[in-house]
């Protein structure tokens, strides 16, 4: 759960906050740690080397609800996703995607992943990414992924900005 839980969606406030991770602190080394709300626990922010990864939104959760309405929520969830990369888009041009599995699979075997993509997943965030970047000032690299774990847990749209490239993992050595 996150601290978006029972917010409405708003592309306008999530494009502010994804521009304003431009210029957010990330630190330079260390360790990789998850902050969650004083109050409630509730993820906020989880920041590592060279990256931060916010929640924008999330959705109701999914206990008990089956097709069609599983499907809708997930419809959803991508529709929000589609919506503010469009209105990103505006501003920064095409993105590119940048598929997970390959990591994804690497960090379930066992597999040693980028701190990055372990981070996403720790938060379950396991949908591909839309990336931009390098951007300017400073040639920092922003994403936006949903995602959600296999069990009833609300879909979760998140941004993230990175000062090191975002590429997607070569897969020459899948576990597959």
């Amino acid at each position: 759960m996150t601290s978006r839980a029972g917010e409405e969606f708003d592309a306008e406030r999530a494009a502010a906050e994804v521009t304003g991770l431009l210029a957010a602190p990330v630190p330079v080394a260390g360790p990789t740690a998850a902050e969650g709300d004083p109050a409630t626990g509730e993820w906020t922010v989880t920041v590592g080397e060279g990256f931060r990864i916010v929640p924008l939104w999330e959705g109701h959760s999914l206990t008990g609800v089956y097709a069609p309405e599983w499907n809708e929520a997930v419809e959803a969830a991508e529709g929000h996703l589609a919506a503010l990369a469009g209105a990103l888009g505006v501003h920064w041009g095409p993105h590119r995607p940048v598929r997970l599995h390959v990591a994804l699979l690497r960090w379930e075997a066992g597999a040693a992943v980028e701190p990055l993509f372990e981070a996403l997943f720790a938060e379950d965030l396991y949908g591909d990414l839309v990336v931009w970047g390098p951007l300017a000032p400073d040639g920092r690299w922003i994403a936006l992924t949903v995602g959600h774990s296999d069990g009833d847990a609300p879909l979760v749209l998140a941004a993230l900005v990175s000062d090191r490239p975002i590429t997607e993992p070569d897969d020459g050595d899948s576990p597959l």
